[in-house]
């Protein structure tokens, strides 16, 4: 892993922070967390730590939605065949059962279909349009998939096929000629609030529906699905998305579907206690290993079922596929690690380019995104199907991969995504001249700086400030993610009280303490583990950046430091 920088985040205004830290009778510290996410007035603060649902955005702001609407309660009015169709990820499989469950209680005459990854491939093709027509659909509703669907969407209206494409990827520069087309990133929609999930697209027209036809209320029951979507494809917890995440994890917290008591049964996570963290960590990966190695319809089955009984069965299947996946992952990544010494000069290269025909197409993201942290540099995994190379593209911070995609379009067959991750299909002749132009666009834009990781730290504190009510307003922060993220803290001249263990494949596990404080943390550092060897003496005192989690010890919640990252001030 390569060594990390630490930068903390200058104070804007101490008056500011003080102003904010006496008005909401808080710790400076938390104030200064506050005005880093742009919050500065009390009344601010109170929306931020309690929003409301009638915060949420008129769905009619989104451009073609109340076309779109109408246009779902004629077909539920006129008992036309509706096709809702899906993507295989988590966002993609809540977005299908959210759809789904909403039309079907509404009477409406429905089915779903999610491509399978291996034998369809991605998003809408031609031969998925001829499926959709052969089933009588004459309604096709798109969920997190079909903004680049161009050729696709006119050939389904020229086989009388109505297309609704629900999306929140980027656009290219021809928009797909659908019945309509609900995008906030399209060019000329004017709706507030640009980041929703795709299940965040999908709900926005359920309210729609749900607004025409009077029960304004129908469509809430599904807030559970938006958030695990949300919080699984990473969008930004800020505005819309974080009121959507925040209620949603309510409803999972208070009344969870039984797929999702099935789920959070194999994680073993408490009932009650699940947060946007459990879900990217541990709920996600089960879900996603259906779509990766098998059939993403299991994945919608659990979310729909009713029957715990059901749910219990699908959940075993998906935890199997998972461990099966993990077992993919590590294969994979092990030959992708040889790969890269064999085709790249890493004193050269800003960008690793790697194909190798037998790699699984389910795995090359997750394994995409390990090479990104070991190497910190933009990776792009293909694989072959059908004697093309297809595969996933991973990114660093300062590094726009889908701009970079776009500048190679003439070497490309498909692409699309977004600026930290895309997906793309290239003819195998091309790959050596796409090596050779991605590398050199990575070493135009890529300052040396960039490949080192930095840690960007809130605030500097001590072990003595982190009390009851300090980490009861820190927990109100929550839920975590892009735009919103768990605050990470550094505290200087640390010991630990003797207990440090190396655990699991590189874990540490630690005690910690300050200035002779009884105050005593208990602490983890994942992929830490090579530093128990530089601090096993008791005197050793260290610097830690980290961020606070809670865990049950005892059966009571308990504050636990995650530490990212470590130095040694000295050995005495």
């Amino acid at each position: 892993m390569p060594t990390k920088r630490w930068k903390i985040r200058p104070v804007r205004d101490d008056l500011e922070v003080k102003s904010l830290a006496d008005s909401l009778n808080i710790s400076e510290i938390l104030a200064r967390l506050l005005i880093n996410r742009n919050i500065k007035s009390f009344p601010q603060a109170r929306y931020f730590f309690k929003p409301d649902l009638e915060g949420l955005h008129n769905p009619f702001l989104m451009n073609g939605m109340r076309a779109a609407a109408r246009r779902v309660i004629q077909a539920i009015t006129s008992n036309e065949k509706i096709l809702v169709f899906g993507d295989y990820d988590v966002d993609g499989t809540c977005s299908t059962a959210l759809m789904y469950m909403f039309l079907k209680e509404l009477g409406a005459n429905v089915e779903f279909f999610i491509p399978n990854r291996l034998r369809d491939g991605y998003g809408i093709t031609i031969n998925s349009i001829d499926y959709v027509n052969a089933t009588g659909t004459s309604l096709m509703i798109s969920v997190d998939c079909g903004i680049t669907a161009v050729e696709e969407t006119a050939y389904a209206d020229s086989l009388g096929i109505d297309m609704i494409i629900c999306d929140h990827h980027q656009p290219r520069e021809v928009i797909p000629p659908a019945f309509a087309v609900l995008d906030p990133l399209k060019p000329g929609c004017k709706y507030p609030f640009k980041y929703l999930s795709g299940a965040g697209v999908a709900f926005k027209l359920a309210q729609a529906v749900a607004a025409l036809i009077g029960n304004q209320s129908l469509p809430m029951k599904y807030l559970d699905l938006v958030a695990m979507a949300g919080a699984a494809d990473i969008v930004p917890l800020s505005d819309e998305n974080r009121i959507l995440v925040m209620y949603g994890l309510t409803l999972i917290n208070r009344s969870p579907r039984p797929g999702l008591v099935a789920l959070m049964k194999a994680t073993r996570i408490e009932p009650g206690q699940l947060n946007a963290g459990q879900i990217v960590f541990s709920i996600a990966p089960r879900i996603n290993a259906a779509g990766r190695l098998s059939d993403a319809k299991i994945a919608v089955e659990l979310l729909m079922t009713d029957d715990l009984d059901r749910a219990i069965e699908l959940s075993s299947q998906l935890e199997t596929e998972n461990w099966e996946r993990r077992k993919l992952d590590e294969e994979t990544l092990n030959s992708a690690l040889e790969k890269v010494v064999r085709v790249h000069d890493l004193d050269k290269d800003m960008a690793l380019v790697l194909h190798e025909e037998e790699w699984h197409p389910g795995v090359i993201g997750i394994v995409a995104s390990r090479l990104v942290e070991l190497y910190y540099r933009p990776t792009v995994m293909l694989t072959t199907i059908d004697g093309v190379a297809k595969g996933s593209a991973r990114s660093i911070p300062n590094f726009n991969i889908y701009e970079a995609l776009q500048q190679c379009s003439d070497l490309l067959n498909h692409y699309g995504g977004h600026q930290a991750a895309a997906g793309l299909s290239i003819n195998i002749a091309n790959i050596p001249e796409f090596r050779r132009r991605f590398n050199l666009l990575a070493s135009q834009q890529i300052k040396n700086d960039d490949l080192i990781p930095q840690i960007e730290i809130d605030s500097k504190i001590k072990l003595s400030e982190i009390t009851p009510k300090f980490l009861r307003i820190l927990h109100q922060f929550a839920p975590f993610g892009p735009e919103n993220p768990r605050p990470v803290f550094l505290s200087e001249d640390v010991t630990h009280t003797g207990f440090v263990r190396k655990v699991g494949h590189n874990h540490l596990l630690m005690q910690l303490k300050q200035n002779g404080n009884e105050k005593i943390f208990d602490a983890i550092g994942f992929d830490l583990g090579h530093f128990e060897s530089q601090i096993k003496d008791k005197l050793t005192r260290i610097d830690i950046v980290y961020t606070i989690d809670n865990i049950n010890k005892e059966s009571k919640p308990h504050p636990q430091l995650r530490i990212k990252d470590l130095r040694v001030r000295d050995v005495v």
